[in-house]
């Protein structure tokens, strides 16, 4: 009631706008959030999936060794680029340009380039196994699968506009919200659920608008063409370029050189590469050295540039300083910085989206970016699950449960429990396909989708409780599992990665042990709640159910 006296009509609007702006796309927010939050560990994934590439250890002549192999892959090439093994890498790994076949322009674009993996120590080509590893997850993540990626991506956009609007109006029709988050009613039904839903809300809230907003930002050019369009006329490649040119990231930005059809020049052999990495260092005693590139190798015309490991400023998307070199005399040419001379409005894209995609974040930063998306998981998971608990007091009355509602029930299972499952097995697919099996990479793909259809019958087959707790607690069990399936299937286990420092690996099987922590956790509190479970159909059974 308002001060007037007349009945308050904002907060009612607000809250039926929350539930359904937070229901109607919130199975697939939830697998948005699920997926990108594991993206944050997208390097950790790649490199667990390809455990050949575990015994790769840097050696003190790393950048001869992957030198003299370029040399003997690609001696032709315009270019060759290397990025160097890091905390998320344990590899170098290796690009060139592909050349230009005879009447046709040269390649465009990620396929433009030939790549491989070279082990850190002896430089020697490692073949890893046929996996799309964290790739797959992360393009899931803002673009789908199995459907043309502008519709995928209009779809993730949409939902991520609902939820930027479920977050502010349910801000707004809670107006305890920051005293409730201290709160939290154990057993007490509804009011439980609606304590654990805005706990997780408030708990991470900055991180929630800030990951909303920034994913809108991310797509704005596909949502809101009309300025592009009106300024470059549709000519998106002008507008790519001068974005570049001020800051804005792309391919430059992660020092991959463009292709090019350099002509012919007199050979020349390459300096001395160590002088420039002493130099380099000394200019980057924290970071490092992360990558380099040699343009125009074995020529007159030839020049080393080497890269920063990682960036220092968010202003412009974490790229990084480089010096360049001659690569003749090896003489330094130029040392340049790239956040210089970058317009507001674009330095305050680069930050909020390079915030989104946890770039220059160190370890502890981004678990705490990971701990923050597992809380948004949560966040929407308990929306979905509060949404159902709210409603069976009429469900009670009535003695029925309604089509809806069941669908809801089944849905919610299926999104939450299934998604976990059909993601451990993934991984476990990961080390269990035969290496030498065609089209392997696809066939973990279907393999993933495979559980999670297996995982909406199983909910649809079993008591909704029950359904919560069995595959809460076998996707625990499966995650649980990974560390030790690692070292069985030919990867480092993680005493041996903890104690060589392999970062990426070790990262890997440490969040997967949180992982099962916590859907073991859920799964312990569903048994604990109920005890053991009747068998389905009977009177005890139908009892429970109603009761549930």
């Amino acid at each position: 009631m308002r001060p007037d006296g007349k009945p308050e009509k904002l907060r009612p609007a607000m809250s039926w706008l929350h539930t359904w702006s937070g229901l109607l796309p919130g199975w697939l927010l939830y697998a948005v959030f699920f997926t990108g939050t594991l993206s944050y560990f997208l390097d950790e994934i790649n490199t667990w999936m390809k455990p050949e590439t575990h015994a790769s250890r840097a050696g003190p002549l790393m950048v001869e060794n992957a030198l003299a192999q370029l040399a003997h892959l690609a001696p032709g090439a315009t270019s060759w680029n290397l990025t160097l093994p890091g905390e998320r890498q344990t590899t170098v790994t290796a690009s060139w340009p592909k050349p230009a076949t005879e009447g046709e322009e040269a390649p465009r674009g990620r396929g433009a380039f030939e790549r491989v993996e070279l082990d850190a120590g002896s430089g020697e080509r490692i073949e890893p196994r046929d996996t799309r590893g964290a790739q797959f997850l992360y393009r899931f993540h803002f673009e789908l699968h199995g459907i043309p990626r502008l519709w995928g991506r209009w779809i993730v956009g949409i939902a991520t506009l609902m939820m930027f609007v479920a977050i502010l109006s349910g801000v707004i029709t809670h107006k305890k919200i920051f005293a409730d988050f201290f709160t939290f009613r154990a057993g007490k039904g509804a009011r439980s659920w609606l304590d654990a839903h805005n706990a997780t809300a408030v708990l991470a809230l900055p991180f929630h608008l800030m990951i909303t907003f920034s994913g809108l930002l991310l797509l704005m050019f596909m949502l809101m063409p009309w300025g592009l369009e009106a300024v470059y006329q549709g000519d998106t490649q002008a507008y790519a370029s001068e974005r570049r040119a001020l800051g804005g990231g792309g391919r430059g930005a992660r020092g991959e050189a463009s292709p090019s059809t350099g002509l012919v020049d007199e050979p020349r052999a390459l300096a001395d590469i160590a002088p420039m990495l002493a130099l380099a260092r000394h200019h980057w005693p924290e970071q490092g050295v992360g990558g380099i590139t040699v343009n125009a190798p074995g020529t007159a015309r030839a020049t080393v540039e080497v890269r920063e490991q990682g960036g220092q400023s968010l202003v412009d998307r974490g790229a990084s300083q480089r010096l360049l070199f001659d690569g003749v005399t090896g003489a330094l040419k130029s040392a340049t910085a790239t956040a210089a001379d970058i317009p507001v409005a674009v330095q305050t894209y680069n930050v909020l989206t390079a915030a989104h995609l946890g770039r220059l974040a160190n370890p502890p930063l981004r678990w705490l970016l990971f701990l923050s998306g597992v809380v948004g998981t949560a966040m929407i998971g308990t929306g979905l699950v509060l949404w159902v608990v709210k409603r069976q007091p009429e469900r009670r009355k009535s003695g029925r449960t309604p089509l809806g509602h069941r669908l809801v029930e089944i849905l919610n299972v299926a999104t939450v429990g299934g998604l976990s499952l059909a993601t451990a097995g993934l991984f476990w697919l990961n080390r269990l396909l035969p290496a030498e099996l065609a089209g392997r990479a696809d066939w973990e793909v279907r393999g993933f989708f495979i559980l999670w259809l297996g995982a909406l019958l199983h909910a649809q087959a079993r008591p909704h409780r029950r359904a919560w707790m069995e595959q809460f607690c076998l996707a625990a069990l499966l995650f649980a599992a990974l560390p030790v399936l690692n070292p069985l299937t030919g990867g480092a286990g993680l005493v041996s990665s903890l104690g060589h420092r392999q970062w990426p690996v070790a990262g890997f099987d440490l969040a997967a042990i949180v992982l099962a922590l916590l859907h073991g956790a859920v799964a312990w509190h569903l048994w604990r709640k109920r005890g053991v479970f009747p068998v389905r159909n009977s009177a005890r059974a139908r009892a429970a159910e109603a009761r549930a």
